[in-house]
């Protein structure tokens, strides 16, 4: 077989330089790392034999492509997104010659955002496009823009899939023929054809469906409204499929971070693999799906959650799960596959991260992805029965020639003593002593920093910065009590966190107090502008990208949306709407802020940003303010990521 490492990386790097050479005005670094990963989705075929992968293109495009491994041959274009506005989200194999494919994307119509997407099928030469999304007819009641989702990828049936695809009610007018059906229904779909056979008739309330991997759908959850206007309450009931029909299982409450959230069956044992709070912190459990209320906690962990579930295979086969102290591992029920991971790791570096992928249909053949902080990721493929392992793809091609900053696990103690957890990244080569440094939360806030590589934090290191990413209190992983109230309803436990990991810094002769920045995304720039609030004299810049800046504009936005209540109660009522709010205590702020966001933002509409910039140039603070068009939360753009990295690292202190 050929070793395709090099024709995949220059193939993929064509791609990266048509998107991003007209910005003359960014400079190299910006451009290599502000780049979009190479590839986005990848899968293998049943019979391992061919590879199909994402890969952004020029501009906004997005484009599938396959490689035939037995072939030796080049990657073959198969399709191509605009991004105007759909763009290719992922795409598997159906059978060894079809595949299926998601896109998705946002788009704008009476002023209002909207997101939308559909599924469809192709063969792998392209031929035969097919959409697999359920039609609106011209006498549907309503509209949907949701374009279903494979729950079941049916190995043993060569061209169908199992997909969940939402109906409306019909009606013919002047007439009194009509189709009261409503709901998520599952249905099999010929992905040639696209003919359908219905398998669960429409559910109005129901919003999940699970299968067993084998074709039998086992669990479904049903949401809780409150009322004709707040459609979600957060609390979700499911039930098990029993020999007369669905009965009631377990509920989960989502929003209170209560129940059982199951995520997987073992037809084997006939039980259902989820999480669930055990003492505090999250743990793998497993159910027996019956009356008899058998459960078992198959994993836990005394430190953190348990939060990843490991699979495997065309059959989503359940082989381990995940969690992480300072960077993420695995602990596998399958010996042999935990076996083969340890050995793949000693044999290409022992501080690499080995993830399994994808796998052909008698898993004889493996996708494996290879990761660390200094390698940004590399794609292969191992034969099982040659023991045979070879370079395929990789993720950042361009950065791969680049002196990588190595990220360590460090702690550091907050105001009331408690030991924060984090990670320091230092430039390459750097004593780490008298730098320009960065503190840079993470978003959420119910998310986590985890060690590996890290684009921006990578970026800014290669400009002479040291960057600490902290997981303050208020950060998921870590158990309840960490979790706080949240990182908006304890803003003043979560921001001091964040402001002690900047006083750290300067303690330990890291930084130089007069070049000491703080930049964050989402929930980690409204970090960066509380903690200026918080602590104005601390940080010398600031920089926001897609940030929240008002509580109570966070739930004004939410009103009239499926998760209204939801968002109400996650942000809460009292003091701190006001006080935790930064663009309503522009006052206090004393350092220069540079604010970056997309106006297609549905996380965090960009009212926000519009908001604080408006506030902070009323009050004469120096305040940039850039906004990019049509894009939304993740900017997800090589071109607006390496023209957002260029400014920052020319505003921020050296």
């Amino acid at each position: 077989m050929l070793l395709l490492r090099a024709i995949s990386v220059s193939f993929v790097f064509v791609a990266f330089a048509l998107g991003a050479s007209s910005s003359a005005w960014a400079n190299e670094k910006a451009k290599i790392f502000g780049a979009l990963p190479s590839v986005t989705d990848i899968s293998l075929s049943p019979d391992g034999t061919k590879v199909a992968f994402v890969s952004p293109g020029p501009g906004k495009t997005t484009d599938l492509y396959t490689i035939d491994l037995s072939a030796g041959a080049a990657p073959t274009r198969v399709t191509s997104s605009s991004g105007e506005p759909e763009s290719l989200q992922w795409c598997n194999w159906v059978s060894n010659t079809r595949l299926a494919c998601k896109v998705g994307g946002v788009d704008e119509y009476a002023g209002q955002l909207y997101g939308f997407s559909n599924i469809f099928a192709v063969d792998a030469d392209g031929a035969n496009p097919k959409l697999l999304t359920r039609k609106q007819r011209g006498n549907t009641i309503g509209f949907t823009l949701y374009g279903g989702q494979i729950i079941d990828w049916l190995p043993d049936d060569e061209n169908a899939v199992l997909m969940t695809r939402y109906h409306l009610e019909e009606g013919k007018p002047g007439t009194r023929i009509q189709n009261t059906d409503r709901g998520l229904a599952i249905e099999r779909v010929d992905t040639r054809t696209g003919r359908a056979k219905m398998v669960e008739r429409p559910e109005e309330e129901a919003v999940e469906y699970i299968t067993d991997g084998e074709g039998n759908v086992r669990i479904m959850g049903m949401r809780t409204k409150l009322g004709r206007t707040e459609r979600n309450s957060g609390e979700i009931k499911y039930f098990f499929k029993a020999d007369r029909g669905w009965k009631r299982f377990e509920e989960l409450n989502y929003a209170d971070r209560t129940g059982f959230n199951p995520y997987a069956v073992d037809p084997a044992t006939n039980r259902v693999f989820g999480f669930q709070r055990v003492d505090g912190r999250k743990a793998l459990v497993a159910k027996k799906l019956d009356d008899s209320g058998t459960s078992e906690v198959i994993f836990a962990h005394d430190e953190v959650d348990v939060d990843g579930l490991i699979r495997i295979g065309r059959k989503n086969r359940v082989v381990g799960a995940s969690y992480v102290v300072d960077a993420r591992q695995g602990h596998y029920f399958d010996e042999d596959l935990e076996k083969l991971r340890s050995g793949l790791a000693k044999a290409l570096s022992n501080n690499i991260a080995i993830g399994f992928v994808d796998a052909s249909l008698d898993e004889t053949k493996l996708l494996i992805r290879a990761t660390s902080d200094t390698n940004p990721g590399q794609y292969y493929l191992f034969d099982r029965t040659q023991k045979k392992l070879e370079p395929l793809l990789g993720v950042r091609p361009y950065a791969e020639k680049e002196k990588l900053a190595t990220v360590k696990p460090i702690s550091y103690p907050a105001a009331d003593g408690t030991m924060i957890p984090g990670y320091l990244t230092l430039p390459a080569g750097s004593d780490g002593k008298g730098l320009a440094a960065i503190v840079m939360p993470h978003g959420g806030p119910e998310s986590r920093d985890e060690w590996g590589f890290d684009w921006l934090a990578q970026f800014f290191a290669s400009q002479g910065f040291a960057v600490v990413q902290p997981n303050f209190r208020g950060s998921s992983g870590y158990g309840d009590a960490w979790y706080q109230e949240n990182g908006f309803q304890s803003w003043r436990t979560s921001i001091g966190d964040v402001t002690d990991a900047g006083k750290w810094l300067i303690s330990e002769g890291i930084a130089k107090p007069e070049a000491l920045s703080i930049v964050g995304w989402s929930y980690g720039g409204y970090a960066a502008l509380q903690s200026a609030v918080l602590a104005p004299d601390l940080f010398k810049a600031v920089v926001a990208i897609a940030p929240v800046t008002d509580l109570s504009t966070l739930k004004t936005n939410a009103k009239n949306t499926y998760s209204s209540a939801v968002v109400r109660d996650y942000v809460g009522d009292g003091p701190h709407v006001n006080e935790g709010s930064p663009a309503r205590n522009i006052d206090k702020i004393k350092a220069p802020i540079l604010i970056f966001h997309g106006d297609y933002d549905q996380n965090v509409a960009v009212q926000h940003a519009r908001l604080m910039k408006n506030r902070l140039e009323d009050a004469g603070k120096p305040v940039t303010y850039y906004e990019y068009e049509k894009l939304a939360h993740s900017l997800w753009n090589s071109t607006i990521r390496t023209d957002m990295l260029t400014k920052s690292a020319e505003f921020l202190p050296k």
